[in-house]
C-alpha cells in the first residue's frame, strides 16, 4: 500500500494559485523551510534574497493565521510539515525569428502550498526545556549584572569615605609634627635661659675686672701724669668694654623678641644686670677721670 502523499498531509494549509513564477524557482526556496519551526522558517525567508522568498513568506503567514483562527492552534507550537509547488497553466506567446519563423514563449505559473501542523510531544518537550534553560541563563546573567552594579556602587561609595579617613590621618600627623616642633622650640628656649644666666655672670665678672683695672689705672695716673689724648682713651676704654659685655645679652633679647613675645621679657630681665654693670663702670670711669683731672690740677698749682 502506498504511503501518504504530500498533498494528503494532515494539517492547516494555505495555497497560492497561478502565481507568475516557474515551479522550479519556488521549489528552491521551499526546500529551505521544510520541516522547520514557524519562527525559524520566517527568519530564514526574511534573510533569503529571492523573489520567491517574499511570496512563500506571505503564504506561510496565511497558513499560520488559518491554524490560529480556524483550528485554534497555538502559533508557537506549529511547524512547516509540508510545502510544495505545482505547475500551473502556461501562457503561450510567440516571437518572430529569421526566415519567417516564430519561436514559442512559455509564460509559466505555479501553485504554492504550505501546510503547518502542531509539533510532536517529544519535540515540544525538548523545545520547552531549551526555552527554560535559556530563560534561566538570561535571569542568571541579569542577576550577575545587577550584583556587579551593586558592588561597583558600593566601591564608589566607599572611595570618598576612605579619602576622608586618609585626610584625617594626614591632618593628625601634621598636628603631631607641629606639636613636636613647638616642643623642640620650647626646649631650645629653656636651654638658652642657662646660657643667658652664664652670660650675666660673665658680664658681672668682666665688670669687676674693669673696676679693678680702673682703680689700677687711677693709681698709676696719680703717680704719673698722662697726656690728654691718653687720658681720653683711658676714660673711654671701660665704656667700650661694658658695651661689648652687653652685646650678647642684646642679641639674645632680639632673637627672643623675633620668636615669641613672652620669652622676650625673660631676655630683657636677663640683660638688666649687664646694663646696670655697664652704667656702674661708666660712672666709675667718669669719677676716675675727674679725680685724675683734679690731681693734675693740684700738682700744677703746687
Amino acid at each position: 500500500m502506498p504511503g501518504l502523499k504530500t498533498n494528503e498531509v494532515v494539517g492547516t494549509r494555505a495555497v497560492l494559485r497561478h502565481y507568475r513564477m516557474s515551479a522550479s524557482k519556488a521549489r528552491q526556496v521551499l526546500d529551505l523551510v521544510r520541516g522547520q519551526d514557524v519562527d525559524r522558517a520566517e527568519e530564514t525567508l526574511r534573510a533569503t534574497p529571492r523573489e520567491a522568498a517574499r511570496v512563500v513568506e506571505k503564504v506561510l503567514a496565511s497558513a499560520v493565521a488559518n491554524a490560529r483562527n480556524n483550528d485554534l492552534l497555538d502559533p508557537d507550537e506549529l511547524y512547516v510539515s509540508a510545502c510544495y509547488a505545482d505547475e500551473g497553466t502556461t501562457l503561450k506567446r510567440w516571437r518572430p525569428r529569421a526566415r519567417g519563423r516564430a519561436t514559442r514563449i512559455r509564460k509559466r505559473t505555479c501553485h504554492i502550498t504550505v501546510i503547518v501542523s502542531r509539533l510532536p510531544e517529544d519535540r515540544l518537550e525538548r523545545r520547552r526545556a531549551r526555552q527554560t534553560d535559556a530563560t534561566t541563563a538570561l535571569r542568571a546573567r541579569r542577576v550577575a549584572a545587577s550584583r556587579r552594579e551593586a558592588r561597583r556602587g558600593a566601591r564608589e561609595a566607599e572611595a570618598p569615605a576612605d579619602e576622608a579617613v586618609e585626610d584625617l590621618e594626614d591632618s593628625a600627623v601634621e598636628d603631631v609634627q607641629d606639636t613636636a616642633v613647638e616642643g623642640d622650640d620650647v626646649e631650645g628656649l629653656d636651654a638658652a635661659a642657662p646660657e643667658s644666666d652664664a652670660d650675666e655672670e660673665a658680664g658681672e665678672a668682666d665688670a669687676e675686672d674693669v673696676t679693678v683695672l680702673e682703680t689700677a689705672e687711677a693709681e698709676s695716673a696719680d703717680d704719673e701724669e698722662p697726656a690728654p689724648a691718653k687720658k681720653a682713651a683711658q676714660a673711654a676704654a671701660p665704656a667700650k668694654k661694658a658695651a661689648k659685655a652687653a652685646a650678647p645679652a642684646k642679641k639674645a633679647a632680639k632673637a627672643v623678641d623675633d620668636e615669641e613675645p613672652a620669652p622676650a621679657t625673660k631676655a630683657a630681665k636677663a640683660a638688666a644686670p649687664a646694663k646696670k654693670a655697664a652704667k656702674k663702670t661708666t660712672k666709675k670711669s667718669a669719677g676716675s677721670t675727674d679725680d685724675a683731672d683734679g690731681g693734675s690740677a693740684d700738682e700744677e698749682k703746687d
